[in-house]
């Protein structure tokens, strides 16, 4: 069976494509496939960030309907379920940053997959929606009230409205609405900023941001605080002093 998802790396940038014509609809295989690949860039020490797009001019239409479970067996609701949030938490879980490069529309889980990435960059081609409840599903409603306020949520949720990028980018959802062939060197615009930063102190950014959302603020910063000293006792930290100070680039090895 062919990859329907397709990974590149250069100069400690992972690119990855979901190649799964017409609309890069969410099969087991993709969601195998993108956990594989998330999973493998927390260890590989040639990735320190990724980008997430589809192949042509979709993001991704959401889940494959052909493939959901129809309920005739025991537990198949359940494991496809599990399936399907490990695939998102496995995008957020990373410790290196992932930017979603969308490149058109992006609905239901399609939506919920550029929303578990770290930074959303989008051409003006595309359009955002949880159209769930028009085809007799529920999901998107936790990812929906951490993108927008409850009002915005709301509308969204109950009515399947598919809002585009410029109105996303006007309320500062999303990064940037450009036209579709600015897109992809936007992405690598950041990720190249991205990569040229410390790994270790990126993986503790990550963990902080992650962790730190759903903490009051007196225990998040105190959260912070400890990272902040052990990143300091390390030979990154050590390095980015000295490059400060001798006024030239740092060189880090993630140690």
């Amino acid at each position: 069976m062919d990859p329907v998802v397709k990974v590149t790396v250069r100069d400690y940038i992972a690119t990855v494509v979901m190649d799964r014509p017409p609309v890069n609809a969410q099969s087991d295989q993709l969601r195998h496939e993108l956990i594989a690949a998330f999973d493998g860039f927390t260890d590989r020490a040639d990735v320190r960030v990724a980008i997430l797009t589809g192949f042509g001019k979709m993001f991704s239409a959401g889940a494959d309907m052909k493939s959901r479970p129809t309920g005739e067996n025991d537990g198949e609701y359940w494991a496809f379920n599990r399936l399907v949030r490990e695939m998102f938490n496995s995008i957020a879980e990373c410790a290196k940053p992932v930017i979603a490069a969308v490149n058109g529309p992006a609905l239901g889980a399609g939506f919920a997959l550029a929303a578990s990435c770290d930074i959303i960059l989008a051409s003006d081609n595309a359009v955002f929606g949880m159209p769930e409840i028009d085809i007799g599903l529920m999901g998107g409603a936790a990812m929906l009230q951490q993108l927008f306020g409850r009002s915005r949520a709301r509308r969204m949720f109950y009515t399947g409205w598919r809002v585009p990028a410029d109105e996303m980018y006007r309320t500062g959802a999303i990064e940037c609405s450009v036209p579709l062939e600015q897109l992809m060197p936007e992405a690598m615009r950041i990720a190249t900023e991205i990569a040229s930063k410390s790994p270790l102190a990126m993986r503790y950014a990550k963990q902080s941001m992650n962790t730190t959302m759903h903490m009051p603020p007196r225990d998040g910063y105190r959260f912070e605080q400890n990272l902040t000293v052990a990143l300091s006792k390390s030979e990154d930290a050590a390095e980015a002093r000295a490059a400060f100070f001798e006024k030239r680039k740092p060189n880090f090895q993630g140690r």
